[in-house]
């Protein structure tokens, strides 16, 4: 009820922080650590599920079973060919023919002669047990039609579909990566019938192999035998026709075969027409070579005439024979050249040997001469002769030619029926051969399947993985945890991150005070004796107490000016330690030697005389209404304990405790109490419960907003700030933010933020 007084909305408007903030990494830590029973129970939860599940699930054992599929290397009726010799190599095929064996080990087909032979249904997994899934689904869904009473399987499709279902929960095909293997695994609680469901997948698939590739050869057979009559017809008509164009086209068959084991053929028009076509390039090349030295004879040139000697391949023998002189008489003209030269140089001109010499050499010229015009005669008539030998066998060759043209026709239709028949032959003798042997074929057939393991019962479990179910415990219970304990924080309302305050509100808590348990009170002696629960006196050196000794140096230095003569405690909510604190920071402050008034303003519900053995009959209420004619010096209590602290105890409940408070006659008393004592602390109401504690606010010097961390909610702790910032106040009154109850040390960059802003105050 409380935090829901907390969060009603206020007439007050708050404006929200412009700064986007970003969640750290650290305060993720912080509040993950802030909220680490949540995680330990989400882990401890998920440990013991995941035992629990380890205790009562059924052990289920995994027989393995492995196949290898080997090439293939024949074709359907065992013919050999180039294409196919080690088919399939491409590592797509190879990749497509084992995923199409794996997904025949999985087909309903194999899975349902397994069931039948094994006698699976009647086995614990395969009984019909009750679903709740299944039963909410038939009743927003057709059931179908009924299966038939003591049907088998294959008539039933509501069993045939559960235990198929079944089936193939249980069993698992996995292709082995870069090999031809395919392993074949299945689940069952007793290990010798996995092995046999295995070792039955394997059998079946193997025989289903041998079934189709029988089934292939045997329609193949029927296909061929149907086709042989109509090929065998084709034959004889084309060998009839090549014989008939064989007569016309003028072709004799000799009765051998050439090298590509064809049937040699012979035809006279043809031989003819080689023969002209050699005649006519020799006829030609003659002419050339002729005419060639018909160029060279007419120059004249002997010189370029002896040259030819010996060069001129297929020269008539005369020609040669006249070359050859004229080659020898050049040489003797060269000779007698010489010998007249050097008569000449060594005799003189007048030698008689000279002329003899000279007369040679005139007759030698003159031989040369002679014999030059005899080769150019002969010459001239070779060439004559070289082209006409040329016309004559160009007319053969035309000739020949032409009557080959007449026969082309004829010959090329030859040509292809004979090779059209050849290969008709050949089909017919090939199929013909292979249909015999396929109905042995189809018998003697292997299947490139071959089992490289067998399956075999296992000793030992497969199901439940211990390791695996305690990992995966841990880490969902941690995964399930964090989200739970981060989703847990952000939705908490209450006071967690100190720095929030000052995100939210500005200005920074004046103090943060450690948790203290407030234990129940005992009597302690006669008087008026405080009693020992209250840390300031039971145990002076705590870290509660030096907190508060923080907490009143703070308070003394909060104002700029004079230190506050009066403070009002109060907190947004009731149960947040305001009594608590007022306590024990008035013995503090009485323990420095002041005079303190200790006044319990809290007209609802007053608490602070419960620390003494006293039964208020008079007090501040008596005093606000004109029943003390002494201005409140009669209820006016001293603790004898601490000398210093006096004590006005709430009274009897008025009935109108806010008019009480906010009255001019509470006004004169806060003055003058703040003249007769030097420090006047009131405890007052919460916030949001009453408007006491904020009517009271503006009569005091400062105020104390008290709030229990990860107890009052940040909505409420802003709210009543806001409403006591809104009193006015003419002594310059400040209010401040106490936390108190934190159990845990608090973050250091808030601590150090907080000593800069104590600091800088």
């Amino acid at each position: 009820m409380l935090d829901k007084i907390a969060l009603q909305p206020s007439a007050v408007v708050i404006a929200a922080n412009p700064a986007s903030r970003e969640l750290t990494l650290r305060e993720v830590g912080v509040m993950l650590t802030r909220r680490r029973w949540i995680i330990y129970f989400s882990l401890l939860l998920c440990f013991v599920l995941a035992i629990l599940a380890l205790i009562f699930s059924t052990r289920r054992y995994k027989s393995i079973g492995e196949i290898e599929l080997q090439k293939d290397s024949t074709a359907s009726l065992g013919i050999q060919t180039t294409d196919n010799a080690d088919a399939p190599s491409d590592a797509l095929e190879v990749n497509m023919i084992i995923q199409t064996q794996a997904k025949i080990l999985q087909s309903d087909s194999l899975a349902l002669r397994v069931i039948e032979d094994l006698h699976l249904e009647q086995t614990d997994d395969y009984r019909q047990k009750w679903s709740p899934l299944e039963w909410a689904a038939g009743l927003f869904g057709s059931a179908g039609t009924p299966d038939p009473k003591n049907g088998t399987l294959e008539n039933s499709p509501h069993r045939r579909m559960r235990v198929l279902k079944i089936f193939h929960r249980k069993l698992t095909v996995k292709p082995v990566a870069g090999t031809r293997l395919i392993d074949v695994e299945y689940l069952s609680p007793n290990p010798e019938l996995a092995a046999a469901v295995v070792n039955h997948l394997l059998q079946g698939l193997i025989e289903k192999g041998f079934q189709a590739r029988y089934d292939a050869t045997m329609q193949a057979t029927t296909w061929l035998s149907s086709q042989l009559a109509d090929l065998r017809n084709k034959t004889l008509e084309l060998q009839a026709e090549q014989i008939k164009l064989q007569q016309e086209a003028g072709v004799f068959a000799l009765g051998q075969v050439d090298k590509d084991g064809r049937d040699e053929v012979y035809n006279p028009t043809v031989e003819k027409l080689q023969m002209a076509t050699q005649a006519e390039a020799q006829a030609q090349q003659n002419r050339i070579l002729k005419g060639a030295i018909n160029e060279v004879v007419k120059s004249g040139n002997a010189e370029l005439i002896s040259g030819l000697a010996g060069n001129a391949a297929g020269a008539s023998s005369a020609m040669s024979t006249s070359l050859s002189l004229i080659q020898n008489l050049r040489l003797q003209e060269a000779t007698l050249q010489g010998q007249l030269q050097e008569l000449s140089a060594k005799f003189g001109p007048t030698y008689p040997k000279i002329a003899e010499t000279r007369s040679n050499l005139v007759a030698v010229q003159g031989a040369v001469k002679a014999e030059v015009a005899r080769v150019a005669d002969r010459a001239h008539n070779d060439f004559m002769i070289a082209q006409q030998a040329e016309q004559k066998t160009r007319q053969d060759f035309n000739t020949y030619k032409a009557e080959a043209e007449a026969l082309n026709n004829k010959t090329i239709e030859y040509q292809m029926v004979r090779q059209e028949a050849d290969q008709t032959r050949g089909v017919y003798d090939d199929m013909s051969r292979h249909l015999k042997e396929s109905g042995l074929l189809a018998g003697l057939r292997s299947t490139n399947i071959s089992v490289v393991d067998w399956a075999k019962p296992s000793d030992t479990p497969a199901k439940p993985v211990v390791l695996l179910y305690l990992c995966g415990s841990i880490l969902v219970g941690l995964i399930g945890g964090v989200v739970a304990a981060l989703l847990r924080d952000v939705t908490d309302t209450k006071i967690q991150d100190l720095r929030e305050i000052s995100r939210e509100l500005g200005p920074m808590p004046l103090c943060v005070l450690p948790y203290q348990k407030e234990r129940p009170t005992l009597p302690a002696g006669d008087g008026w004796v405080a009693k020992s629960p209250l840390p300031a006196l039971d145990s002076p050196r705590s870290l509660f107490v030096e907190s508060l000794r923080s907490l009143r140096t703070s308070l003394m230095l909060s104002r700029s000016g004079a230190p506050p003569r009066s403070v009002l405690v109060t907190s947004p909510l009731s149960g947040e330690g305001k009594s608590f604190l007022s306590w024990n920071l008035a013995i503090l402050f009485a323990k420095q030697g002041r005079r303190v008034l200790l006044c319990d303003a809290n007209l609802r519900h007053p608490w602070l005389h419960r620390n003494l053995e006293i039964s208020p009959v008079v007090g501040l209420s008596t005093v606000l209404t004109g029943l003390s004619p002494d201005h409140g010096a009669s209820v006016v209590i001293p603790v004898l304990e601490v000398p210093g602290l006096f004590l006005i105890p709430a009274g009897p409940l008025p009935p109108y405790p806010a008019e009480l408070l906010g009255s001019h006659q509470m006004a004169d008393l806060v003055k003058m109490w703040e003249v007769q004592y030097e420090m006047v602390i009131f405890d007052a109401p919460p916030v949001l419960q009453f408007t006491d504690a904020v009517v009271l606010s503006s009569l005091v010097n400062s105020v104390l907003l008290m709030a229990r961390h990860q107890k009052t909610p940040l909505s409420a702790l802003e709210k009543s700030y806001r409403m006591l910032e809104e009193v006015q106040s003419t002594d310059g009154r400040k209010i401040n933010i106490v936390i108190n109850g934190v159990k845990e040390q608090p973050d250091e960059s808030y601590i150090s933020l907080y000593e800069r802003e104590a600091a800088r105050a």
